[in-house]
C-alpha cells in the first residue's frame, strides 16, 4: 500500500486514495435570492436517529455555496442509477430546473421526480469544514422508493452493483 502524507504536495493522490471510497450521489436543492438552486454532492451521510439529523458539504470555491450556507432549509435527493443526466446538469450549474416536473415542498424548496430518496431538511447548524462547509440539516420529511442507486468511486458515476 502506498503511503500519503496530505497537504504536503500530495493533495492529488490524496484526491486518488479518496475516490476509493464509493459513495451515492444526491442532488441539494434550495431557494436563493436568485430562485430555485441545485448542486450535485456526494458528501453526504447520516448523523442522528433522534433527532433525525443529516450533513453534506458544499466545497466553497462552489458561486452557489453562498445560497446554501444562507439556506434556512434545503431538500436532499438520493439519485437513482438512470438520474446521470439529471447529476451532470446540476455539477454544471445550479439553476437549470428546465423541462423537469418539479414539485415543491411546504417550504416552497424544488424538489426533482424519481430519486430513491429524499430528505426535506430544515438547517440545524453550519460548521467551519476547511474548504468546504458541513451543512447539518435536521429532516422534517423523508420518502424513499425500490430502486438502484447511482454511485460514485474512483472518478466515475455509474451502476457497480452487477458488475462483477
Amino acid at each position: 500500500m502506498d503511503q500519503i502524507t496530505p497537504g504536503t504536495g500530495g493533495e492529488r493522490d490524496f484526491r486518488a486514495a479518496l475516490a476509493r471510497y464509493a459513495t451515492g450521489v444526491t442532488v441539494v436543492t434550495a431557494l436563493s435570492e436568485r430562485g430555485p438552486v441545485g448542486i450535485t454532492a456526494n458528501s453526504f451521510t447520516s448523523v442522528s436517529l433522534e433527532p433525525p439529523l443529516v450533513l453534506w458539504c458544499p466545497a466553497r470555491a462552489s458561486a452557489r455555496f453562498p445560497a446554501f450556507v444562507a439556506a434556512d432549509h434545503y431538500a436532499i435527493h438520493v439519485l437513482a442509477a438512470d438520474q446521470l443526466d439529471l447529476c451532470r446538469r446540476f455539477a454544471r450549474t445550479g439553476d437549470d430546473f428546465s423541462g423537469l416536473a418539479i414539485s415543491q415542498t411546504p417550504e416552497g424548496l424544488p424538489l426533482l421526480p424519481g430519486c430513491l430518496a429524499r430528505f426535506d431538511c430544515a438547517a440545524e447548524a453550519v460548521h467551519d469544514g476547511g474548504d468546504h462547509a458541513i451543512l447539518v440539516g435536521r429532516v422534517v420529511r423523508a420518502s424513499v422508493r425500490r430502486g438502484e442507486p447511482l454511485l460514485f468511486w474512483d472518478g466515475r458515476y455509474g451502476d457497480f452493483l452487477h458488475h462483477g
